[in-house]
C-alpha cells in the first residue's frame, strides 16, 4: 500500500452554538467540499475544549476535524466559506502524506461503551480488593502475638 496525499482541516466553532447547529455546520462544510470535487475521508466533532489563548473574546471552542482528498483547488473555496462565517473562529488546513485515515464511529456511542467498560473494571477491582482485605484480616487473627519463644533455662 503506497502513501497517498490528503488534507486535514481543523476548524473551531464558537462555544455558544447549540449542538444541532454544530451538526448543521459540519454537514454544510461536508456538502460544500463534495460539491467542490473533494472526497471526505473522515469527519469528527472533537468536542468543546479550552483554547490556548483568547480568540474573539472566547476562551473555549468546539473543535471539528475533517480529513479529505482532492486536487487542492477546493481548499481555497472551503476556507473562504469558513472565513465568511461568523461561527468559525479559526481554521487550518494541513497537507498530509501517509496511509489514508479510516472513518471512525460516532464519539457518543464509543464513549458510552468505554464508560461501561471502565465501570466493569472498577467494580471488579473493588470486589477483588474487598476479598483481599478479608483475607488479610483472617491471616492477621491467625498469627496472634501470643506465641512466645521460650528461652533456654540455665541449670
Amino acid at each position: 500500500m503506497t502513501d497517498q496525499i490528503y488534507y486535514e482541516t481543523m476548524y473551531i466553532l464558537r462555544p455558544d452554538i447549540a449542538e444541532d447547529e454544530v451538526t448543521n455546520h459540519i454537514d454544510k462544510y461536508n456538502k460544500l467540499l463534495e460539491e467542490l470535487g473533494g472526497k471526505i475521508l473522515d469527519s469528527q466533532m472533537r468536542g468543546k475544549r479550552r483554547l490556548a489563548y483568547q480568540i474573539a473574546k472566547h476562551r473555549e471552542g468546539i473543535y471539528v476535524q475533517l480529513s479529505h482528498q482532492g486536487d487542492g483547488q477546493h481548499i481555497f473555496k472551503i476556507e473562504k466559506a469558513m472565513r465568511l462565517s461568523e461561527d468559525v473562529i479559526r481554521y487550518l488546513t494541513v497537507k498530509q502524506q501517509g496511509p489514508l485515515p479510516t472513518p471512525r464511529s460516532s464519539n457518543k456511542g464509543s464513549n458510552q461503551s468505554e464508560k461501561k467498560e471502565i465501570e466493569n473494571i472498577d467494580s471488579t477491582n473493588k470486589s477483588e480488593s474487598k476479598e483481599e482485605e478479608a483475607n488479610d484480616k483472617k491471616t492477621a487473627t491467625s498469627e496472634s502475638p501470643s506465641t512466645q519463644v521460650k528461652e533456654p533455662q540455665e541449670s
